[in-house]
């Protein structure tokens, strides 16, 4: 099975695109690109397997595997993605969140880009792919 992230935007406060697969479609929000630097950049674009796994902070979740020089991008719920080192607030070291919308939180006195709705839209997509590795293919 293959799954598209499409990337729409991308600014300091992060990448945001259109995850599609069958049945399903969301938003998500990534890492602003930072040169694939880890805990800082989204990935590059490309062709990746995805994989169900068992993460110690969120429990099974897909896990997007062969990554040039990055270990351990996952799938999971969060909303902001903004650079750290301007000080903006994040909620991912690299992984992909999902929501079922775009926005804006009041963060801190400042209005951040987010995806919204984001444990819903996570737990929705789990149930589509129903535990099923796949492709992703970022563009």
């Amino acid at each position: 099975m293959v799954v598209t992230l499409q990337r729409v935007e991308s600014s300091d406060h992060g990448t945001i695109g259109r995850l599609k697969a069958p049945r399903f479609s969301c938003w998500t929000m990534e890492p602003p690109w930072r040169d694939n630097a880890r805990g800082l950049s989204c990935i590059p674009t490309g062709d990746y397997r995805c994989v169900w796994h068992r993460s110690p902070r969120y429990g099974w979740v897909y896990m997007v595997t062969n990554v040039p020089g990055r270990s351990f991008i996952l799938v999971h719920p969060g909303n902001v993605g903004g650079d750290k080192t301007l000080g903006l607030k994040t909620h991912t070291l690299g992984c992909i969140l999902l929501g079922a919308r775009r926005g804006k939180l009041n963060i801190n006195g400042h209005r951040q880009k987010a995806v919204l709705v984001s444990r819903p839209t996570v737990r929705e997509f789990f149930t589509v792919m129903a535990e099923q590795d796949f492709t992703l293919e970022v563009f």
